[in-house]
């Protein structure tokens, strides 16, 4: 009943698992038009889809069945899973992104993704820890949905998993180049959530970039890849507002 229309896309396939779908995947279309976004993935030729697509307006497109398999994730990975698409339902929200000026997401906008997930997560058992953004899972690659997506006011209705930033402050930080074990504990921490980094103890360029996509989701004020205090009690509060709380911890 929220679908107003019906665009099929030919890029699917079957999922390569037995399990429902377990991730919700939030992006944004990085094109100049949502007409153009659909025509796009609708297109053999671009070997991309997903499942849907909300308009600036709040009209709400759906391209593949949940059932099916969208080509919309990509290569990335998520708690160690590199086949995301086999796991996620994915949603492309109209905006330009980064590259057209990361303009606001409307109101309109946003309160049909709120109804659309909201309908998706009442028949899907999908944990709230598994609302993510593209970002999340490719943080090598992508930066949808951007750090002006409004995950707080998702998570205020009951949407994803979310806690109040720390407060930016100053204090000692990682960053590129580092190493040693302060290191070493806040990789285990950003791969105790989810994000691909290995355990190296040394900070390495995918862990800046792991960095920046937690920053770009959870701390968005500031978005560098350098993980100060505010990154870190960041994640140290979401670790344990996660149901399994204190298994993992950050420095």
């Amino acid at each position: 009943m929220l679908v107003d229309e019906l665009r099929p896309s030919p890029n699917f396939n079957a999922r390569r698992c037995l399990a429902r779908p377990s991730v919700l995947l939030l992006h944004y279309t990085g094109m100049g038009s949502g007409e153009g976004a659909v025509r796009w993935l609708e297109n053999p030729a671009s070997e991309v889809s997903c499942h849907y697509v909300v308009h600036e307006d709040g009209r709400i497109v759906q391209m593949v069945r949940e059932c099916d398999r969208a080509w919309h994730a990509g290569q990335g990975s998520w708690q160690g899973v590199s086949d995301v698409n086999s796991l996620s339902l994915g949603i492309e929200i109209v905006n330009p992104g980064h590259a057209g000026g990361s303009p606001d997401y409307p109101d309109r906008q946003i309160e049909a993704v709120i109804r659309l997930c909201t309908d998706i997560l009442g028949r899907h058992p999908i944990a709230p820890a598994r609302v993510l953004g593209h970002s999340d899972v490719a943080p090598a690659r992508k930066q949808d949905p951007g750090e002006k997506f409004p995950w707080a006011r998702l998570h205020r209705a009951g949407i994803g998993h979310f806690v109040p930033p720390a407060e930016i402050c100053d204090g000692p930080a990682l960053c590129e180049g580092d190493a040693g074990p302060d290191v070493l504990a806040w990789q285990r921490g950003l791969s105790a959530y989810g994000y691909e980094v290995a355990p190296t103890g040394c900070f390495d360029a995918q862990t800046a970039l792991a960095t920046a996509a937690f920053q770009r989701h959870f701390r968005p004020a500031r978005v560098d890849g350098i993980a100060d205090l505010s990154t870190a009690r960041t994640l140290d509060a979401l670790i344990a507002a996660l149901p399994y709380a204190g298994a993992a911890a950050t420095a």
